[in-house]
């Protein structure tokens, strides 16, 4: 006989015991399960990466795959800090400084691959353990970004998911934004869009998803009309690369940076 999804959450605490931590019912699900399994997802395009691969270039341009590893490890720490702030009221911001990042990350990617693979590991559980503390108000105390922006805790779910995923492809080890979850893609969609908004960037455009049955206006939408599948799309969107994607110019545009 089957069991419903919820029946077997409750079999699996009652085997854990009382001592286990569990989000609490007001911590954005559908958020913690994009950064989860897109952790799940940058660690095995990570350990499918030898030793000596680690050191070799990614997708950013003047990073290697350490620097990569390296400043997902650092931003996990990071979101941790945010929630600490949410749980303690004691300010505890993402980054000293915008130097102090830059000098962090140029460390770590000098770590031997040993230590990098484990920086990954521990800080991810280490933020796992602060977002299951967060009591249901704590999730939306506000806290303040590296970008300056006030949001609630709950941001930080959000963050660290389109951290992992887009930077998985990175790696440049086979990552697909092909492989993205639809709903993810649609989000990551929407929060290039919000970027834009925020930094009143000019933008006149229409995205055409090939695999949607609506399109998105940009602006006025009087600009080009640019088709392909909404991971192909997304992909150009932040920044990632135009192929597979047409336009009813005969030519894709440019567009502003994503962050």
């Amino acid at each position: 006989m089957s069991t419903s999804l919820e029946q077997a959450r409750e079999e699996l605490r009652r085997r854990q015991g009382a001592g286990a931590r569990y989000d609490s019912a007001n911590a954005p699900a559908r958020e913690l399960a994009w950064a989860r399994t897109g952790t799940a997802y940058f660690a095995r395009k990570l350990n499918e990466l030898t030793d000596e691969e680690l050191y070799g270039p990614s997708l950013l341009p003047g990073w290697t795959r350490a620097h990569l590893v390296a400043h997902v490890g650092y931003n996990a720490r990071a979101l941790t800090r945010l929630c600490e702030w949410a749980r303690t009221g004691v300010e505890t911001p993402m980054y000293a400084s915008t130097t102090q990042r830059s000098a962090e990350i140029d460390r770590g990617a000098t770590l031997p691959a040993r230590a990098l693979r484990n920086l990954f590991a521990h800080a991810e559980v280490h933020l796992n353990v602060e977002w299951r503390d967060l009591t249901d108000e704590q999730w939306d105390h506000e806290v303040r970004t590296a970008q300056g922006r006030t949001v609630p805790a709950r941001e930080t779910a959000w963050m660290r998911a389109r951290e992992v995923w887009v930077h998985a492809v990175d790696l440049d080890n086979a990552g697909s934004f092909r492989d993205f979850p639809p709903d993810l893609l649609d989000e990551l969609l929407a929060d290039v869009l919000r970027a834009w908004a925020r930094r009143e960037e000019k933008v006149d455009l229409v995205l055409a998803p090939t695999d949607r049955n609506s399109q998105v206006t940009v602006g006025e939408g009087t600009g080009p009309t640019v088709s392909g599948t909404t991971a192909d799309l997304v992909r150009w969107l932040t920044g990632r690369g135009e192929r597979r994607l047409t336009s009813s110019t005969g030519e894709v545009p440019e567009i502003p940076r994503w962050f």
